[in-house]
């Protein structure tokens, strides 16, 4: 390892030459409080910036113990971390001049959700940090402009470093309370199966956001109020009593007039498999951390899922048990998300009635009688949702607005009020009953397979190099083959898809064999990032400074979106 020193030394020769000779600084340099590595130099002032890292020894850092016993903890505090040193990042940003990318500090950008990412990490038994970004190295045109990355070096990253990685400077209590907090959530995440529920909505949320396009609390928007017959109170190990609406595991549907709050309360539940910061309206808003979002997705490609509990005696013979398309309907794609869901191992799905196939949703009762049964090879939802929370202890939330037929069978029905929750199941069910109730099937649907074992595909033999390319939260493109995941609700963070792009390389990579089922595959890979973290998918010792930490869920769904999958049906 070499000093700070040689690190100036090494700059003040190369100042004016050719961009390239830029890589000459690649290596790990002592600095007074921490050590910098320079990972990866980019190879022109036009590209990707260059990577760099920080490690911080745990007795410099100064971090208690006791403010990262636990890993949501520990996580909390990264994320904080995060935070403050973007917050300082910002105004130095681009102060060094330049072309191209020159003098951009770029850190990741964190939202409303926490996140484990790959831009800061503490080592739990040390306490020992290393805290990642990106570094435009200056030049005028492509010709090495040393003065200005040695202000960045010397001047800013110390800077930064010192007022948002140490501890003894930055705002205890502040601290304090973000563990605190993150030790609540946890608390009521692990009380919700004890209390039978699946989610948790805290009296005082603020649900709805600034607009459309913002997720931050709406200003001076309506206060969640929990109505009396579902009121749970908790204690908090911080926070002391707090009280809110338990939704209880099976059957909820969430009804009321257009714009009262039924999708705005449905957003919130999503979200909530995730914490969230103080100050976001929903810190209190928790659901169960496997929920899945489901919807119509028409166009999705789908590869041998078992869709015969949904969907079966096709007119045109093709096989609904290992169904396989690469352009689904609404209704064949909302059915292979219902049972990829139930291979992801969920136990809550979250859908809304104005994002879904209707035919997949329901068939009222007059239209039974008009197409019988046997006419019709698709069973609705409506049919099935019991069955899936008696057999498969899956509950359900639905947003409805337009049709009824789910009073007879749901076990709570809320109406949404200009944004208060009211308990209305006694009322609902009672004028209920003036209503013929829809026919179920005499038998039930036989258990899905998921015996989907996918293969390797050559190309990611040998050393050749994968391409990888994330667009937002959107798309992965590997190599030039593109995986959709528009449809996708809760990826929060565009970082979390460029994991997802680093799982699907480092599956086909290691663990693809062709004769394991997928979901021992996504086991295998929760493994080894439960051992190594993010860092594990990362082929370079360098690794990746934007990449956060996807749900299990998440995992199955880009694997099930991956058009160069190969999936063979297992035995």
């Amino acid at each position: 390892m070499q000093s700070s020193t040689d690190l100036r030394n090494l700059l003040k020769r190369i100042d004016r030459r050719g961009y390239p000779a830029y890589k000459d600084t690649k290596g790990m340099y002592q600095f007074q409080e921490y050590v910098l590595s320079i990972d990866h130099v980019q190879g022109d002032p036009f590209a990707s910036p260059s990577r760099v890292s920080v490690h911080i020894k745990g007795k410099h850092a100064g971090f208690p113990k006791e403010l990262f016993p636990d890993r949501h903890q520990r996580i909390a505090l990264q994320d904080e971390l995060t935070r403050q040193f973007a917050k300082r990042a910002e105004q130095f940003a681009f102060k060094a001049k330049g072309s191209g990318k020159s003098g951009l500090i770029g850190v990741s950008r964190c939202g409303q959700e926490v996140l484990e990412r790959t831009a800061c990490r503490i080592d739990p038994a040390t306490g020992d940090m290393n805290f990642r970004m990106e570094i435009g190295f200056p030049a005028f045109g492509r010709t090495i402009n040393a003065g200005e990355l040695e202000k960045i070096l010397f001047e800013f990253l110390p800077e930064c470093v010192r007022h948002a990685l140490i501890y003894k400077n930055l705002d205890a209590k502040r601290l304090r309370s973000i563990a605190d907090l993150a030790e609540d959530q946890q608390y009521i995440r692990e009380m919700l199966p004890k209390l039978g529920l699946c989610a948790f909505v805290a009296d005082g949320s603020i649900l709805p956001r600034e607009s459309g396009t913002s997720v931050k609390p709406m200003q001076g928007g309506v206060k969640f109020c929990s109505p009396n017959e579902l009121q749970v109170t908790l204690e908090l190990p911080h926070r002391g009593r707090i009280r809110g609406m338990g939704i209880k595991k099976g059957v909820t549907l969430i009804v009321g007039g257009g714009y009262h709050g039924k999708s705005t309360l449905l957003k919130a539940l999503e979200l909530g498999v995730y914490d969230h910061i103080a100050g976001d309206g929903r810190e209190y808003v928790i659901t169960d951390s496997t929920a899945m979002k489901i919807r119509a997705e028409d166009g999705r490609i789908i590869q041998k899922t078992d869709i015969s509990m949904f969907i079966n005696n096709l007119p045109n013979g093709k096989d609904t048990v290992g169904f396989a398309t690469e352009d689904a309907s609404g209704s064949t794609s909302q059915a292979a998300n219902v049972v990829e869901s139930l291979e992801a191992g969920t136990n809550l799905l979250l859908i809304d009635e104005d994002t879904s196939a209707t035919n997949f949703m329901i068939r009222d009762e007059l239209m039974q009688r008009v197409i019988h049964r046997d006419m019709e090879p698709i069973t609705p939802f409506i049919e099935r949702i019991q069955e899936l929370y008696e057999d498969y202890e899956v509950s359900t939330v639905i947003v409805a607005g337009s049709s009824g037929a789910y009073f007879h069978i749901a076990d709570t029905i809320i109406q949404m009020d200009s944004y208060i929750p009211k308990d209305i199941t006694e009322y609902a069910k009672k004028e209920a009953e003036s209503f013929p109730m829809i026919s179920v099937p005499k038998e039930k649907a036989a258990r899905p397979h998921f015996k989907r074992c996918p293969a390797p595909s050559p190309e990611f033999r040998g050393s050749e190099r994968i391409k990888l390319k994330t667009l937002g939260k959107e798309e992965i493109m590997i190599n030039k083959q593109n995986i959709n995941l528009r449809c996708v609700e809760q990826i929060t963070d565009g970082e979390q898809v460029t994991a997802l792009a680093y799982c699907m390389r480092y599956a086909q990579k290691h663990i693809l064999d062709g004769k394991k089922d997928l979901r021992r595959i996504v086991e295998e890979l929760e493994q080894e990032l439960e051992k190594g973290s993010l860092s594990v998918l990362c082929e370079s010792a360098s690794g990746v400074c934007g990449m956060a930490m996807p749900r299990k869920q998440e995992i199955f769904a880009c694997f099930n979106r991956y058009p160069k999958l190969r999936m063979k049906a297992g035995t």
